[in-house]
């Protein structure tokens, strides 16, 4: 079994010295740069790289994915201790959501840090907010391996203890699944179905299109660049339509 370390790309001096910059920039300190740069390679470029399949940051995002979970969720119950768990899963899912994390990421410049295949940096897909929370994801993945749980602990506080503050002062995103999901569950005793239209497109590039159904009525069918973000579409036409939010 082949490890992370026969798979890395060689640093060139200026490479290295962006990875530096950005550290400095974000208060995070790297000791293997070699784990960092995998963060900002997407799977696009390792696509079109014989003999480089694995040289992309979606495992990294895997265990980020977790990580970021895992801090944001310790947060908000040491923190809130009066507030229900329905709430508290509500407030969780909207700070760890794409559309929480994508504009970080580009206030911390990952966009121009990016790596990405020829294909997916002609279509500008280095701003695109799906790959953008999957970068921001990745780096805390790699972030954890590098340097512990208590370094990761830090840096993802440090952005999103400032997320929570907005959804806790009705700033942030809404997470229209959960709105849905409590009101049907009260009025009609059920839940909403998500259905998976089509897929379409190349990896790099996919598009989802869902509709949910509810009480023998369909919602939809709405596009988003990933299944989670066309479902909480779906349902936000759905909370409209019901008069519910």
């Amino acid at each position: 079994m082949k490890l992370f370390s026969d798979y890395k790309f060689e640093i060139t001096n200026e490479r290295m010295g962006k990875l530096k910059k950005f550290c400095k920039s974000v208060h995070i300190n790297f000791k293997d740069y070699h784990l960092l740069d995998l963060a900002f390679h997407h799977r696009s470029c390792s696509n079109e790289a014989k003999g480089f399949k694995h040289l992309n940051n979606e495992r990294l995002e895997f265990l980020g994915d977790s990580v970021l979970g895992m801090v944001t969720a310790s947060y908000l119950y040491r923190e809130f201790p009066e507030t229900p768990e329905g709430e508290l899963s509500k407030i969780k899912a909207s700070v760890v959501s794409e559309k929480a994390l994508a504009p970080i990421a580009l206030k911390f410049s990952l966009n121009k840090l990016l790596v990405m295949g020829k294909g997916a940096e002609l279509n500008g897909e280095a701003e695109s907010p799906s790959i953008l929370a999957d970068c921001m994801e990745a780096i805390i993945g790699a972030y954890y391996l590098d340097s512990g749980y208590p370094a990761a602990e830090k840096y993802v506080l440090s952005f999103i203890k400032n997320e929570i503050t907005k959804v806790k002062n009705n700033q942030g995103i809404k997470d229209y699944k959960s709105t849905l999901q409590e009101y049907t569950q009260k009025k009609y005793q059920s839940y909403p179905v998500y259905e998976l239209l089509e897929k379409s497109g190349p990896d790099h590039d996919q598009i989802f299109k869902v509709c949910v159904h509810l009480n023998n009525v369909t919602y939809g069918p709405v596009s988003a660049k990933n299944k989670k973000q066309a479902e909480q579409e779906a349902a936000k036409i759905a909370c409209n339509r019901l008069g519910i939010l």
